[in-house]
């Protein structure tokens, strides 16, 4: 399709999950395999023109996506039944849309975020699994998730999250809030849970990194609060394993997705 002859005037939101394992990120790389790449890909070929995708949220290499969003544009108007079964036929399997929405073409799928919520999950026991292996970071010590709840208080409010980030730039600030972080123990999988406005490079990792070790008994709840404390960027140095993070959902405040 000549692209002088497009007319774009429809703004298309998807949600969307994906298994994140054989990509680098969800955003676009040169010479590497990611999400984003992919659905471009797809969305062209259903809507016969170029795509630029726009995402929500970032997510690194080998994390997974359960509440993804993202937003195109496109002058083609299917009902959105058709639009999710035809970019589905052109996608991997290993990543599906959910769900379409047509929104206001003003509709931006990150800046317009109140909150996302991941989840981080771990199995506790002497032996790995087989169907968890990709989705879990598995954890032979026995782990005290009495005492790694000790800690979730610290890590509420808004409040400076450089101790848990990886590297920013020098410009960046790195204060986030955080709305809700909880603990639960299903059997021998223990997922931690947490809700921001949006988060720094590696930080949910970064902090469930820490709550394991203060579960195994390496660290003391007081050494958790004097970390999340620290202004130090990357003060905590241990970063949790990527397969065990899933992005879950993505929070707006509107009635259109």
């Amino acid at each position: 399709m000549d692209k002088t002859q497009i007319n774009i005037n429809n703004r298309v939101a998807m949600k969307i999950e994906y298994d994140g394992t054989r990509y680098h990120g969800s955003q676009y790389q040169k010479n590497a395999s990611s999400v984003q790449q992919e659905l471009e890909r797809s969305a062209s070929k259903f809507t016969g023109h170029a795509t630029r995708v726009k995402l929500a949220g970032r997510t690194d290499a080998g994390v997974h996506a359960e509440g993804q969003v993202i937003a195109f544009d496109t002058c083609v108007r299917r009902s959105t039944h058709s639009f999710m079964m035809g970019i589905n036929h052109f996608l991997p399997t290993d990543i599906r849309v959910k769900s379409v929405h047509y929104v206001p073409m003003g509709f931006d799928p990150r800046r317009q975020a109140i909150s996302r919520r991941y989840r981080y999950s771990i199995l506790n026991d002497t032996l790995t699994s087989v169907f968890w292996s990709r989705y879990s970071h598995h954890e032979k010590h026995p782990l005290d998730i009495d005492r790694m709840r000790l800690c979730l208080p610290y890590i509420l409010g808004k409040r400076n999250f450089a101790p848990f980030s990886a590297a920013v730039p020098p410009e960046k600030q790195t204060v986030r809030e955080i709305y809700d972080a909880h603990l639960l123990k299903i059997g021998n999988m223990i997922t931690f849970e947490v809700e921001g406005n949006a988060f720094l490079p590696q930080q949910v990792r970064r902090i469930a990194s820490a709550l394991i070790q203060v579960g195994i008994g390496k660290m003391e709840c007081k050494e958790f609060h004097a970390l999340a404390n620290s202004d130090r960027l990357g003060a905590c140095n241990t970063v949790a394993p990527p397969h065990g993070l899933c992005l879950m959902k993505v929070k707006y405040n509107n009635d259109f997705i």
